[in-house]
């Protein structure tokens, strides 16, 4: 029965007793749960180590101290690295920044300089490019110019072509072709030189130009025809095309043979290198001699046939200054020689532009006319 005082376990320890320790050594105790005798000894360990404690506090804080200077030392050494680092750096970004604004005042020096160079070169290129377009407009002002002129002698030729022909020439555009009476009192020596011939100003018919038909009956001889078919395809004036030697043998030769050989030769080429001239004489001029030129025969003998003749016309050969008083008999036979090779020339040329049958018939025409001159028929007003 319980008495109410405590009675001590059997198989227990004795009770702890207390012991006094020191106020400041109690803190590493608080926490740790240790056996009574080991207790005991870090108490009077702890007592006897807070004996030496302002000692070793003091000579903590000198070595603190002491190594806090070495710290402050170190770190303003490792400072002043630092900032001579930075100074040379920025003294290297200084040099670094002067040497590109070096740079961009060339570049920028370097870009006026082409610009005002680019400049020049587009107000030269435009300037040379005006003159160039001026030069050309002059050019193309006077090229209209010519073509207007051309234009011109063409209408004008056309105007020629339809109004003469070999069968029928104009003695309005022609007024050399009229006789001296006709022609009117003229002062010293008309002269009219032909390109083609003398006095034959006979122009090709125009493309679509039929020729008159004559009321007699007419028959195309199918060897002449051949033969001048076959120079048609390739016209050209050599004597040696089947064509052309026999006009020259049966119509050319016998109607530029007169009784004065040497000069009948030299106009007969004359004739053929279409360098030949024939100049009207007015008949109270006939008497006069001029200086430049050397007359030879008389203006009452022909000087090819040697027939007394009145002599209303005079022929010069080339570039001779020497003039041939001829006949109308002898002017109408190279008369009709020249309208020949006129017109087969013009077709070598091209001009004309007709079948092969009306060409033909006015080449046979001429012929007619050769034939015709050659037995001693000629037009009285020649």
């Amino acid at each position: 029965m319980w008495n109410g005082s405590p009675q001590p376990d059997e198989g227990l320890p004795p009770p702890l007793t207390a012991v006094p320790v020191p106020w400041n050594s109690a803190g590493p105790c608080k926490s740790r749960r240790e056996a009574p005798g080991a207790l005991v000894e870090a108490c009077v360990r702890e007592e006897a180590q807070g004996e030496e404690g302002p000692a070793a506090a003091r000579l903590d804080m000198s070595r603190l101290r002491s190594s806090s200077m070495e710290i402050r030392e170190k770190g303003s050494e490792f400072l002043k690295e630092e900032l001579h680092k930075a100074q040379k750096e920025l003294r290297l970004k200084d040099e670094e920044c002067e040497r590109l604004s070096k740079v961009r005042e060339q570049l920028e020096r370097e870009l006026e300089e082409l610009t005002a160079s680019l400049f020049e070169e587009a107000h030269k290129m435009v300037r040379e490019a005006n003159m160039k377009q001026a030069a050309s407009e002059k050019q193309l002002k006077e090229a209209r110019g010519k073509i207007d002129m051309l234009q011109a002698e063409v209408t004008a030729l056309k105007t020629l072509v339809i109004t003469s022909t070999p069968a029928s020439p104009n003695r309005e555009l022609h007024p050399q072709l009229l006789s001296p009476t006709k022609a009117g009192p003229r002062k010293g020596h008309s002269r009219h030189k032909s390109i083609s011939s003398a006095l034959c100003p006979a122009v090709c018919p125009t493309a679509g130009h039929t020729l008159t038909p004559d009321k007699e009956g007419k028959e195309v001889d199918t060897t002449l025809f051949a033969e001048f078919q076959a120079w048609r395809e390739s016209p050209t004036l050599d004597k040696s095309s089947p064509f052309l030697e026999r006009v020259y043998r049966e119509d050319v030769g016998p109607c530029l043979d007169f009784t004065v050989q040497e000069l009948s030769a030299l106009v007969r080429a004359a004739v053929e290198d279409n360098t030949l001239t024939i100049e009207p004489v007015a008949l109270h001029t006939l008497p006069a001699v001029t200086v430049a030129a050397v007359e030879c025969g008389s203006a009452n003998t022909c000087a090819l046939s040697g027939l007394a003749r009145a002599c209303r016309h005079r022929i010069r050969l080339g570039d001779s200054e020497s003039h041939y008083y001829i006949s109308p008999s002898s002017r109408a036979r190279i008369t009709a020689v020249c309208n020949f090779f006129t017109y087969i020339r013009y077709i070598q040329q091209g001009l004309v532009r007709q079948d092969a049958e009306p060409m033909f018939w006015e080449i046979t025409r001429l012929r007619k006319e050769m034939s015709l001159a050659k037995l001693g028929f000629f037009p009285q007003e020649a």
